[in-house]
């Protein structure tokens, strides 16, 4: 009977150190009482300390939270100070800049005192500012390019006023910028960059009083019909010009045209010559990661172009009948030749001459992934090999190159359909 009492005791005393234990552990949680019965010559606390495990791994959580915490803490004072540094800077550099700066926009305005800085305004800085007023330049550059092809072939009083309103706004423009540069220099006459920049902004506009000057002394003159470009921005299956006239029958040709074009992977379909009953007589294709290839009866030869880096080329290919024998010119050099294609096969006639898609049927079946995206000019055809030096004359824009006999470019040669669009071209004027 003593014997168990004391078990009792025992118990009872160990109950009330988990008890205890669980107390100082517990975190707002629920009380939790643990009974365990334990041996009598057993250490209590090693008992306890055995039993204690759930308590341990909630013990070393907390700590690790709590030093998680504080590394949040530490990198919060450190961004805290970071943005103090980069707002100081930014004060500096305001304060630096002075004035009240001028909006160098066409129709800008000053802006109004204590304003923010935003995107579309002129940066403080110089040699932003003078970035900012470049690309503007560039931007009404554009716009002339545009007012040059209206006024040509639309002698009316709607571009004479387009062409004034653009003049007073250059003007404007250039006092500004001189202005701006000006106070930049007097600032800062150390600076070689900003009078870098000041020689490009003045050779811009000086180039724009000279093309505007040329646009008023050739306003009556109209535009040549073959000084064109044909624009297709899109990869569709619906943009494409039709030549008005078939091919004759051919026992050799040379096609040349100039291309522009950054289109990946592959620039398209320049031009597709199909007839009844073969849909690939005569075809130049860059379709996806393939090579350039030209098809002559569905035969097909790969050329060794590479244009699609954003930039004018020219190029030609020619083909005879005897041996099936090609040459390809790149910007006037010979990159490749063959034989064997379609050889003692005549191009045939009474066909549809397609630019910029990619015939499956005659005069139809246009897919929009092989369809031409850039830019064609001065596309010709002979019936003959064209020499290597002829070819040469029209890379180079000699005044011996010759236009083709079989098609020669013509504004008046061409139906245009699905947005494709006409743009003013003059080769190895224009170039890149």
């Amino acid at each position: 009977m003593r014997a168990t009492k004391s078990g009792i005791s025992w118990r009872l005393f160990l109950c009330s150190c988990l008890f205890l234990e669980s107390s100082s552990q517990d975190f707002g949680g629920q009380t939790q009482f643990i009974c365990t019965s334990v041996p009598k010559d057993m250490d209590i606390c090693a008992a306890t300390l055995q039993n204690s495990v759930p308590g341990e791994d909630l013990k070393t959580t907390v700590m690790q939270l709590r030093e998680t915490v504080l590394q949040q803490k530490e990198t919060i004072m450190n961004q805290k100070e970071t943005i103090r540094e980069l707002t100081s800077k930014l004060a500096r550099c305001e304060s630096q800049s002075g004035g009240e700066p001028v909006d160098a926009r066409p129709g800008g305005r000053r802006k109004d005192a204590g304003a923010k800085n935003t995107m579309g305004d002129v940066s403080r800085g110089p040699a932003d500012t003078l970035a900012q007023l470049s690309q503007t330049l560039q931007s009404l550059k554009q716009r002339l390019e545009n007012l040059e092809q209206f006024s040509r072939s639309n002698n009316s009083v709607q571009a004479n006023s387009l062409k004034d309103l653009l003049q007073s706004k250059i003007d404007d423009l250039e006092k500004q910028v001189l202005s701006r540069v000006n106070s930049i220099e007097e600032g800062k006459p150390g600076l070689r960059n900003e009078t870098e920049q000041r020689g490009r902004v003045e050779s811009t506009l000086t180039s724009l009083h000279q093309r505007i000057t040329d646009l008023e002394k050739g306003q009556r003159d109209n535009r040549p019909l073959d000084k064109f470009q044909l624009t297709f921005p899109l990869r569709t299956n619906y943009m494409y010009a039709k030549v008005k006239k078939s091919l004759p029958e051919m026992y050799a040709l040379t096609v040349c045209m100039w291309l522009k074009s950054n289109a990946s992977p592959g620039v398209g379909t320049p031009f597709s010559y199909a007839v009844p009953g073969q849909a690939n007589e005569l075809v130049l294709i860059e379709w996806g990661n393939n090579p350039m290839e030209i098809l002559i009866n569905d035969k097909v030869a790969k050329l060794p172009f590479l244009i699609n880096d954003g930039k004018w080329h020219h190029i030609c290919v020619t083909w005879t009948t005897r041996d099936g024998v090609w040459e390809a010119f790149q910007d006037g050099v010979k990159r490749g030749s063959g034989e064997n294609l379609a050889p003692y096969h005549p191009i045939k006639p009474q066909g549809l001459l397609i630019l910029g898609q990619e015939q499956d049927t005659l005069g139809g079946g246009f897919d929009a992934t092989q369809a031409f995206v850039g830019d064609l000019a001065n596309f010709h055809i002979w019936d003959r090999k064209l020499s290597v030096g002829e070819i040469y004359n029209l890379a180079t824009c000699s005044s011996k190159a010759q236009v083709g006999n079989v098609f020669a470019w013509m504004e008046t040669s061409l139906d245009i359909y699905g947005g494709a669009s006409k743009w003013t071209f003059e080769a190895c004027r224009q170039l890149n």
